[in-house]
């Protein structure tokens, strides 16, 4: 289900919905904790983003498995780092649906402190899974083709 899609494997085509929707979803996290008047605009956007990188984060791990048992295992711990990334988007989704339920009561009409310490955290835990497992992901794709060659020594030069 999760291998692929007309032809082209699934995992490299929905990393990159996580790695846009994971950012932003946690920019979003946190103006909704740190910018109070913004809450009702920010409410419904900052839920569905969480919520569909949350999903897109999911496929991604499942994909990767396919695509693991298609090409085999991948290097520099890119499954692990991998799993890490999908769990700081599911951190940061429940930390979403908590801040959203908390910061909405009534009482609540200032910035918590406490709401934008969660905010911050969880959106420093996906930056840094996002970041981690692209990096280590990129490495274990790119890494022969890009350190074989010399800057400058492309087609064209070949002139």
């Amino acid at each position: 289900m999760f291998d692929t899609v007309a032809g082209l494997p699934v995992h490299p085509l929905v990393v990159h919905a996580v790695v846009v929707l994971g950012p932003l979803a946690a920019l979003l996290a946190v103006l909704y904790a740190v910018k109070p008047a913004w809450r009702v605009g920010l409410k419904w956007p900052t839920l569905l983003t969480s919520g569909v990188a949350a999903v897109f984060a999911f496929v991604a791990t499942q994909s990767g498995e396919s695509f693991e048992e298609r090409v085999g295992d991948p290097a520099y711990d890119h499954a692990e780092k991998g799993d890490l990334a999908a769990i700081a988007v599911y951190v940061l989704f429940g930390a979403v649906l908590l801040l959203v339920f908390w910061l909405a009561r009534p009482t609540v009409t200032t910035s918590s402190v406490a709401g934008i310490l969660v905010a911050s955290a969880a959106a420093l835990f996906l930056l840094f899974g996002i970041v981690n497992a692209g990096h280590s992901g990129a490495k274990s794709v790119w890494h022969d083709q890009v350190s074989g060659s010399t800057a400058g020594s492309g087609a064209a030069d070949s002139d």
